[in-house]
């Protein structure tokens, strides 16, 4: 007698959305209690090799997890978005077994992304020799042809502990001092494992699409584009965020806290305090140098333009650098992009016919213009006021300023690094800042943590605090997101002067704090449960931290609330 019932949805086009069932057929299917998915993947209506996980019930598993309810299952495809990211972390997890195979004795560290590429270095700090380099890739390129299965197993606890020690995965083994699990599952392909943290490919043979390069003391994984399928495209250099990156990196490495067994270690040892002051003093040292780069150029100056992706912190960011800009004695005035919105009514549409606020024709370009050139020239202008509820601007009740002698204007908003925002404005009169949460922590050697996932968090929460926004409305919406950073700030952010992290190290703890409630309150039944156990999973390697640790003037206040600066 059959035991469950399967109800398969076919993709009838590989480049299908995964959320998108109207394009594809269902077929139901009856199986024994027990049987593993990927025995059962001809239903799905597409090859093998073009599947990278599955969707059980709106959770995404590896294709050998075993099917135990009723269930509807959905493949999840290469060149879907989620299909990418695992993707990319399948080839990390290649290189690891590599790195394993061809230099035993020495421990490689996953960095930051850098485009469409990881930033590798070795524990000793020894620039890789070209050689090195080349046998790693062609070690990989073995693995591929093997076609080696990679199988998820559970080890009891005291043995996943002993087994991580024994390979000198030292922050791995940190990491399962805050689990409580009697059972720990692990990725293993033939004699190396890895803990799981989520889905990787079923097999070594589909990873067919990397290249390794040098670069500066490391190397560079490279991997295809977001919606790129299997095509490499030039590596795209970005010199100033990899200096930013490169700074946090080696000061996380100073201070003992590189990954997150470390940073939970502090948590249960009670010195997290005088972390989290360290933290801070560090960021705001950085903001202090910004300022005095602006005041270096105090002369020709006259305009501070903000911007970075969502959740960026961008925000503070800009009244703290007015506070540092103040001890020096310049006068800050704050214009904020958001009023210069043409309105609801002019507004262009995007593709699906809503209106595309993120866009620069949404903004009166021309009377920014108009506004920034009076002010420069030494006369006094009212500032606008737009009216979120209605659309439109206001007639009356803006600010009227006069830019002093002293004084310099902070402009904050998504397009600041745009110069077709201010193409009226001479070059030599702006000072570009770039802001992100450029998270520097990773969970252990080969496991990162994606900066999108940090400002994901912070978004979820400010949403539910300040906009009444739940766990799934701001997951919904996070792709559409992610998709105006790529077309409206990326592309822009090798022409700032300057670049700020905002990200800092212990806020994940923190965060856990509000996120974990917000996002247990998802339901299975809901398209962005996938994301919302996804997260979980992920927060569970944190301890947490109590949100009164956090200074009043912390750039995490943005989104947890009681900030000592008004928004």
């Amino acid at each position: 007698m059959n035991d469950l019932t399967l109800r398969f949805i076919k993709k009838n086009s590989p480049a299908s959305n995964d959320n998108d069932k109207a394009d594809s057929e269902i077929e139901t299917v009856y199986i024994p209690y027990g049987t593993q998915v990927n025995t059962l993947v001809e239903h799905f209506g597409v090859k093998r090799e073009k599947i990278a996980a599955v969707k059980i019930n709106n959770e995404i598993l590896p294709l050998a997890a075993r099917l135990e309810v009723n269930a509807v299952l959905e493949p999840v495809l290469l060149d879907a978005p989620e299909g990418e990211m695992i993707y990319r972390r399948s080839l990390a997890f290649l290189l690891a077994i590599a790195v394993r195979r061809t230099c035993p004795e020495r421990r490689l560290y996953i960095g930051h992304s850098l485009g469409n590429t990881y930033y590798y270095t070795f524990e000793d700090g020894a620039k890789p020799d070209p050689a090195i380099i080349g046998g790693l890739k062609k070690e990989m390129e073995n693995l591929v042809r093997a076609d080696m299965p990679i199988a998820i197993r559970y080890l009891f606890y005291t043995e996943a502990l002993d087994l991580f020690q024994k390979n000198g995965q030292i922050d791995t083994a940190l990491l399962l001092e805050e689990r409580s699990e009697s059972k720990i599952m692990v990725n293993e392909c033939e004699d190396f494992a890895d803990i799981y943290i989520e889905p990787l490919v079923e097999r070594t043979s589909l990873l067919t699409s990397f290249d390794l390069l040098p670069y500066e003391d490391g190397m560079l994984l490279c991997f295809p584009g977001i919606g790129r399928g299997h095509t490499l495209d030039p590596f795209t250099d970005s010199p100033k965020i990899f200096s930013v990156y490169n700074e946090y990196k080696k000061w996380g490495r100073i201070v003992g806290v590189h990954a997150v067994g470390r940073l939970n270690r502090m948590i249960t040892n009670r010195t997290i305090r005088d972390y989290i002051r360290i933290a801070e003093a560090f960021q705001a040292r950085k903001l202090a140098e910004i300022a005095e780069q602006i005041y270096q150029k105090r002369d020709s100056i006259r305009a501070v333009l903000i911007a970075g992706p969502s959740s960026s912190g961008k925000t503070t960011t800009a009244k703290r650098l007015s506070i540092e800009l103040k001890v020096m004695g310049i006068e800050p005035i704050a214009i904020s992009l958001d009023d210069y919105y043409i309105g609801i009514e002019r507004t262009p549409k995007d593709e699906k016919g809503a209106p595309d606020f993120e866009c620069l024709e949404a903004l009166d370009v021309v009377y920014l213009n108009e506004q920034l050139l009076s002010l420069l020239a030494g006369n006094e202008v009212t500032l606008p006021v737009y009216d979120f509820k209605t659309g439109r601007r206001k007639e009356t009740g803006g600010k009227t300023i006069r830019l002093g002698k002293r004084a310099v204007l902070v402009i904050e908003g998504i397009h600041g690094l745009n110069d077709a925002l201010t193409p009226q404005v001479d070059r030599n009169m702006k000072f570009k800042l770039y802001v992100s949460a450029l998270t520097q922590l990773n969970l252990d050697d080969h496991n990162r943590i994606p900066t999108s996932d940090n400002r994901l968090l912070r978004r979820m929460v400010r949403d539910y605090q300040f906009r009444g926004k739940d766990a799934a409305d701001t997951i919904q919406m996070w792709p559409a997101v992610q998709g105006g950073e790529r077309k409206h700030i990326f592309p822009f952010q090798n022409s700032a002067d300057a670049a700020f992290n905002s990200a800092l190290d212990y806020e994940l703890a923190v965060l856990k704090f509000y996120a974990e409630p917000l996002l247990r309150a998802v339901k299975p039944n809901r398209t962005e449960y996938a994301e919302a156990v996804r997260l979980l999973s992920f927060l569970e390697n944190f301890a947490p931290i109590p949100p009164q640790h956090v200074p009043g003037q912390s750039i995490l206040r943005e989104f947890i609330g009681d900030s000592e600066f008004k928004y």
